[in-house]
């Protein structure tokens, strides 16, 4: 974002709700010096493990900006570095930058589309609500139908812990 901008409702994605987050995403995309996504599929995930998928990501959408940056802002204490670009880790950095919550407002609207988009496929998961999150709803539905290819096996999907009934 450029050094001088400023959003009133602009933060962490999580504390924003829905609607805002994808007007703030038009916003965003507007007003970017530069901007870009990085997708990490599910394989890859149960691959290399999530916080290695994290990195991945954030390098993915790091080589898309048609601009290259000085400096990286992480959201987080941790980060594999990108070659050539220093960087600096922020703990609820997306609390504290514009660019960092823009970049979480990014990568959670385009993973909602994904979410919404794999729904129409797999109804049964009901991704259009839970965003892929295990809701109680979510793993009935692996229970009853089982995984889909969508799924990352390398997560406890079940809870695998033996009921004791009285």
């Amino acid at each position: 974002m450029p050094e001088d901008y400023y959003h009133s409702i602009l933060n962490d994605s999580k504390k924003i709700n829905e609607r805002n987050r994808y007007l703030l995403r038009e916003e965003i995309e507007k007003n970017a010096i530069s901007w870009g996504v990085g997708i990490v599929s599910n394989l890859e995930i149960d691959e290399i493990n999530i916080l290695q998928a994290s990195f991945l990501a954030m390098h993915r959408a790091t080589k898309k900006l048609k601009t290259t940056p000085t400096f990286l802002l992480i959201d987080g204490n941790r980060f594999r570095p990108y070659p050539d670009i220093p960087h600096g880790c922020f703990i609820k950095g997306d609390g504290r930058f514009f660019s960092i919550a823009a970049a979480s407002i990014l990568a959670k609207t385009y993973r909602d589309d994904f979410m919404k988009k794999i729904h129409v496929q797999y109804p049964i998961y009901r991704w259009d609500k839970n965003k892929g999150y295990p809701t109680k709803e979510h793993r009935q539905a692996i229970h009853d139908a089982g995984v889909s290819p969508f799924h990352r096996k390398s997560f406890q999907l079940l809870d695998t812990q033996a009921k004791i009934k009285f």
